[in-house]
């Protein structure tokens, strides 16, 4: 049955079916193959369970905040005060836009949201300035992934809805990994552009101390936010959801400060709002519809039994998960990853002894490095798209280093898994 189903669904992929088709329509052929029960009848419930679910609301509101940051003007200022203050390290520009990302990733909640933002203000910079443009891309993309790690995060709240795990133990749990993998990607950085002086480029300007400490005004905006969505989910004043609706209410603020809040701004971000929105929930309904499939022929507990009757050590299941992870994350776009997957491997984690809440940053890891992996890493086609012309391998050369970075994260997590727990236990959730 196992073989059954990853056959067809790679056929399904391969045939450019639509996402939630293919999980739809595996499921319905497994249901009519092997199940003695109407299941498909349970659609229209789970469709209406998951779309009622009140923890996914924060989904389209984190979008919407993402997309209105986008057309606030508020990046571009961000980015020069960050040049201020990290452009004269070995990378230059390179090191802005990691901490850029990192930044923007602590209002956005969207890997996509920040690599397309990051890139339309810095791309001009690194033809202008002389850069690699293999390394200089990377960092885009790379940087791009923190979007998703850093809290908040659009997909530590599908994780933790599909896992019964707390999500604000989940954003606890990724402080302190999401920021230690943004100095990683400098790291690394800094070592290439000391032993390649020539990639670092030519530095913008010099900045005067007190124009580095006048830039500062301009981080005021991001902070604010992140102390407003995240800092209000630590302190137990709001929901996860809830926070996410005061993001959006203070964004809004911001872009009418800026003079940037229009009808014709409003709209196009409601359209692109509603149209991603649409396609993570369309894949939600079906992918549940597929683990639900699975869960009534016993697919699930037959995996976690074979695993356990395998009498592997623990380390050597979650090597073998994260190689499989590795090896899908190549192939299968990464929202549809998580999503199909988690209901199947969480138990399998939890019967080894591992726990959910640190299994779900090392696996949302793994999800950023499927996002800057070839052929299916869609950073990389963003970053691509703004470059407008050059080859594809440049960005797909240039992500290797930080891919490298990622790996290394991952063996802390797996050595000093207090890195993900510490916050969590200090803050007594989950």
């Amino acid at each position: 049955m196992l073989l059954v189903a990853l056959v067809l669904l790679l056929v399904f992929i391969a045939a450019s079916l639509h996402v939630a088709v293919a999980l739809g329509l595996l499921g319905s052929v497994l249901a009519e193959l092997y199940s003695p029960f109407p299941v498909f009848r349970a659609l229209g419930e789970l469709a209406w369970s998951s779309s009622t679910n009140f923890l996914l609301l924060a989904v389209p509101l984190f979008i919407m905040m993402g997309e209105l940051l986008l057309r606030s003007g508020l990046t571009e200022k961000m980015y020069e005060c960050l040049d201020a203050w990290v452009g004269r390290i070995p990378g230059g520009l390179m090191h802005t836009n990691v901490a850029a990302s990192a930044v923007f990733a602590a209002t956005s909640g969207s890997s996509l949201a920040t690599a397309a933002t990051i890139g339309t203000v810095s791309i001009p910079n690194m033809r202008t300035h002389g850069y690699n443009p293999a390394l200089f891309l990377g960092s885009i993309a790379a940087g791009g992934t923190l979007g998703i790690l850093i809290p908040p995060s659009i997909n530590m709240i599908l994780y933790g809805s599909l896992s019964d795990t707390s999500v604000s133990a989940l954003y606890l749990a990724s402080f302190i990994p999401g920021f230690l993998l943004a100095a990683s990607f400098s790291v690394i950085i800094a070592f290439i552009c000391m032993m390649k002086p020539a990639f670092g480029g030519t530095p913008i300007r010099a900045y005067s101390w007190k124009e580095r400490i006048h830039s500062l005004i301009h981080l005021g905006p991001p902070l604010l936010l992140f102390l407003l969505v995240v800092g209000s989910i630590y302190a137990g004043l709001a929901t996860p959801t809830e926070a996410a609706s005061l993001g959006v209410v203070a964004t809004l603020i911001f872009t009418f400060m800026r003079g940037r809040l229009s009808i014709d701004v409003l709209l196009r971000t409601f359209e692109a709002t509603v149209k991603t929105t649409s396609m993570i929930l369309l894949i939600v309904v079906a992918a549940l519809f597929l683990n639900f499939v699975l869960s009534t022929l016993g697919l699930t507990n037959v995996i976690v039994q074979s695993v356990a009757g395998l009498e592997w050590p623990p380390l050597g299941v979650l090597m073998a998960i994260i190689a499989l992870y590795l090896v899908l994350g190549c192939f299968i776009e990464t929202i549809t990853l998580m999503i199909a997957t988690t209901p199947l491997v969480v138990p399998v984690i939890k019967s080894i002894g591992y726990d959910p809440i640190w299994f779900g940053v090392v696996f949302v890891i793994l999800i950023e490095a499927a996002l800057i992996t070839a052929p299916i890493g869609m950073n990389l086609f963003v970053v691509q798209t703004i470059r407008g012309e050059g080859p594809f391998r440049d960005v797909m050369l240039g992500s290797l280093p930080f891919l490298l970075m990622m790996f290394v994260m991952i063996g802390f997590l797996i050595l000093f898994p207090d890195l993900a727990l510490l916050m969590p236990r200090l803050f007594n959730t989950g």
